[in-house]
This record gives structure tokens, sequence and C-alpha cells, in this order.
């Protein structure tokens, strides 16, 4: 597994507190900071890949996209916007970027009615619940069905996973979150494994895939180690959001990550037991004591604690696995003896 982190596509703290950790992987989003040029053309991509490798980074996935509303919607402009978005996965692979984490959540992306839910010991975490927003107003998008955008996700990926193909760059398609539908009127489709799977199987290809946000799917009440194994045995799992929740997807919260409802260590158990290779972060986490909660979910402390439990776990399964081999390799000597 390759443990990353989410950046700012520019030096900051940071960029160097996660070589300390010795995380040598980025995800980062588009860099909207860009002053003459669209941050999805080639050279802010390369300009951003080089920032990275200059830092000792390797940028492994976006996590960004795009203007892409119409293209949910299947409104006038959604041409437009597939036009730009194949654009950018073409100038990803020239930039050499093998990784796209997109969404298909109109009008809205992840979405949460606090910021400010007490967990353990005071942190902040995000929570959902479900029963404050049946009565909200709709969007200005009005009624969204789940068959318009079932029939808006296959028409876009018509249009770019032949693209994706020729670029060689991995669609890492992210469930909704959360993985309930409606909100405001707007339809969610993408709430379970199976969704998933059926949205990858509209245009089958071995650049077509999932993100695997643990956290989304656990409160989907999905058992996280017989989901990495089923995308796995497709070699559809490109990226994973190594996080956890406490609830259901009616009312859930986000918690630190050795307190949800998931069995972590399985999970990691069966990443490795699976094979994946693939870029993992530790993704949502808890606000903590002297922070601001400015950037809820994305303030420091909480990374650290992530990461490093995450590394611990990544330990036990290596010795794991390391000790199976070791048990194998000596049953079959002893059986060779045996028979000589």
């Amino acid at each position: 597994m390759q443990l990353a982190e989410f950046f700012s596509s520019r030096p900051d703290r940071l960029w160097q507190l996660a070589k300390q950790m010795d995380i040598n992987y980025a995800v980062s989003g588009l860099a909207w900071d860009e002053k003459s040029e669209k941050p999805w053309e080639l050279m802010p991509l390369i300009r951003m890949k080089q920032r990275f490798a200059d830092s000792g980074i390797e940028l492994a996935v976006i996590e960004s996209m795009p203007p892409s509303n119409e293209i949910k919607l299947g409104t006038a402009g959604r041409d437009a916007e597939i036009e730009t978005f194949q654009q950018f996965i073409v100038n990803m692979g020239r930039a050499g970027i093998p990784v796209l984490c997109y969404n298909f959540m109109a009008q809205f992306n992840w979405f949460r009615t606090s910021t400010t839910t007490r967990t353990r010991g005071g942190a902040l975490v995000s929570s959902y619940d479900h029963s404050l927003m049946r009565d909200a107003p709709l969007t200005e998008a009005g009624i969204v069905s789940e068959q318009q955008l079932w029939e808006n996700l296959h028409y876009f990926m018509e249009q770019i996973v032949p693209v994706a193909e020729e670029a060689k760059v991995k669609l890492a398609l992210h469930p909704d979150d959360p993985p309930i539908t409606p909100i405001r009127g707007v339809s969610r489709i993408l709430r379970s494994a199976d969704a998933l799977q059926r949205a990858i199987d509209l245009v089958p290809s071995a650049y077509n895939g999932i993100t695997l946000c643990q956290g989304t799917l656990a409160t989907a009440g999905e058992h996280i180690p017989s989901v990495i194994r089923h995308f796995a045995g497709q070699d559809k799992m490109f990226f994973v959001h190594f996080r956890d929740v406490r609830g259901t997807a009616e009312k859930f919260e986000e918690t630190f990550h050795d307190d949800g409802i998931t069995d972590m260590l399985e999970a990691m158990y069966t990443y490795y037991d699976v094979g994946f290779t693939g870029p993992a972060r530790p993704d949502h986490v808890p606000t903590m004591e002297g922070e601001t909660n400015d950037n809820p979910g994305y303030e420091l402390l909480g990374r650290l604690f992530g990461v490093g439990y995450i590394k611990g776990l990544m330990e036990a399964a290596s010795r794991r696995q390391e000790e199976s081999a070791q048990t194998s390799t000596n049953a079959a000597a002893a059986l060779k003896i045996a028979v000589e």
C-alpha cells in the first residue's frame, strides 16, 4: 500500500511533516491559484507534479475535477464540460499523474449537517442527521431523479473512459457521501458497493474503477473486508480512503481511526491479502485541542494521529504476511524432507 496524504498544491507545513512521517505519495486537488492558465491545463499540472517531486513526494492522485455540475444534471452545457474534462484527462496522462478520484454527486459534494459534533475528549467531527433535511427546500435544480443521474453518468462515461484508456489514467469513482437519497430533491445513486459495480460496468475498461471510501461504505452498512475483496478481485480498486464512522446513513458521525464501527486491523489484513499496492490516505479526521476547525476534517493533529495509526496497522499486516510466507516455506521444506 502506498500511504499518502491530501496536500495543498503548494508547499506548506504538512509537506515537511509528511516527509518526517515517511509519507512519499501525494493526493492533491487542482491548483486553482494559477494566474494565467486553467488548473486542468498541462503546464499547471506539470508544475504541480514537479513541486512535489522536488520535495521528494510523488503525486499519485488528483482528487478534484473541472466544473461538472451540468454533466451530472444533463443540462445544456454538459458537452462543453465534457470536452474540458477530456482534455484534463489527456493532460494528466501527459504529466504522468496516474489516478483521478472523481464523483457524480450533483449540486453539492460530500454533505454534513454539522462540523462541530463532539467526540472523544471533546474533539470535533462532522456528522449527518437526515431528519434535519427532510423539510429542506429544493435546490435550484429542482427534483433530480435517479434515472436522470444514471443516464447522465452513462453518457459521461461513454465520452471519458476511452480517453482515459488512451491517456492511461485510472478513473476512481467515489461513492456518494452521505449514501442516502434524496437530499433537497437531488437523488444520490452511488450509495452501495452494488451501485458502484453497476456504475463501472456501464462502460467496462481496465481504467474504469473505484475509490474505496471505507467511511461512506461503512455508513451504508457494507462489510469493508468483503468489499475490498470484491473490487480487488476485479482489479478495480484504484484508490482508498482509509477512515471510519459510527452510525447509519440516516444518522452518523465521523470518528478517530480507532473508534469507529469497522475492524480496521481486519481491513488492513485484507488489503495485504489481496495484494493492494495503490495509494491510500487517512481522509476526514477530528479537529483536536488547540485547532481552529477552519478546515473541518482536514486540520493537522488528527492527520498525524491517523497516519501513525495506519502505519501501525500496515506494520502488523506486513509482519503477518511475512510470518505466513515463512510458515509456508518451512512446511514445504518439511514435506520435501519427508518425501525424500
